[in-house]
């Protein structure tokens, strides 16, 4: 599904064939989940690949490095180039790009003296489909504040997020909205939350969330199109009492959700905030432009 004979990787300082790649496996990163990533696409556009969002996802991964106090040596600029080849290797357009920074052997707890990258990409749709999402009010929550670097997109944090999902999977749902340590709405299980009340925009506050680079964009465009937005703290309640929602993120862009647990949202999709966002979103990936009509 992700590579096949042909694919190429950037690892271990050069571009390789990812089918020959190897890891040590003693890595800090394979045993504890001490390492982090991004997730970032790129479109096929009428001027040429562009990679969305590129330095804004690079500029993220370094912050995660800072926080878990990993080393590493490559500037943003430096990133941006070996992606761009790495798609023109590889002959991607539309894709989806994994850069990983992994530790090195160590068994113990200390924090790693040194990193390595690895850059892989591939074809990959909207990772949640394009049908509105049934989503659970999961038993898991999110991971408490102050027991790890909670703005760090780090790879051991989403076993929080596999468990949340596949526990809303076998529950009949498509997805899960977890809380935080106090019980006010996060995120779901890889994207952010947004949801509609009496035409304004509402969605959870930095600080118990991973503030993600296409909840940002969403907000900016939202100022463009003069959409009221609030960030706050908010209790269960008030999105079983919204008129709609939608979850963002990159992998999965901008999706609708039609109900959480038996809750439905009683507006239209196709007449909600969020549909115009979705579309003012795709036009500007795309880098097309979108009509001012659309906004609100």
């Amino acid at each position: 599904m992700y590579f096949n004979e042909h694919t190429v990787i950037y690892h271990q300082g050069k571009f390789q064939p990812a089918a020959q790649a190897g890891v040590n496996l003693y890595g800090q990163t394979l045993h504890y989940g001490y390492g982090v990533f991004e997730g970032i696409r790129s479109y096929d556009t009428d001027k040429g690949v562009h990679i969305f969002k590129g330095k804004a996802h690079y500029e993220r991964l370094l912050r995660s490095c800072e926080l878990l106090r990993i080393p590493f040596g490559y500037s943003v600029t430096e990133l941006l180039d070996l992606s761009h080849a790495l798609l023109e290797k590889n002959k991607l357009k539309s894709a989806y790009l994994r850069p990983l920074i992994h530790c090195p052997p160590n068994m113990g707890l200390s924090i790693p003296k040194s990193s390595e990258l690895t850059i892989a990409a591939w074809e990959w749709g909207a990772l949640l489909g394009d049908k509105l999402l049934r989503l659970h009010i999961s038993d898991f929550c999110r991971p408490h504040p102050r027991s790890t670097q909670v703005e760090a997109k780090a790879c051991g944090h989403y076993i929080n997020s596999t468990l949340a999902l596949h526990d809303a999977q076998e529950k009949g749902f498509d997805n899960a909205l977890l809380l935080d340590h106090e019980g006010y709405l996060a995120e779901s299980t890889g994207s952010n939350l947004f949801f509609e009340k009496d035409g304004i925009l509402f969605t959870p506050e930095r600080g118990n969330i991973l503030p993600g680079i296409t909840r940002a964009t969403v907000i900016a465009l939202c100022e463009e199109m003069h959409i009221p937005v609030k960030e706050g703290q908010y209790g269960v309640e008030e999105i079983l009492q919204a008129d709609s929602a939608f979850l963002c993120g990159t992998a999965a862009e901008v999706i609708g959700v039609s109900s959480v647990d038996d809750y439905l949202f009683p507006k239209p999709w196709e007449s909600t905030l969020g549909k115009k966002i979705q579309t003012a979103y795709q036009h500007l990936v795309l880098a097309k432009p979108y009509n001012s009509t659309l906004a609100s």
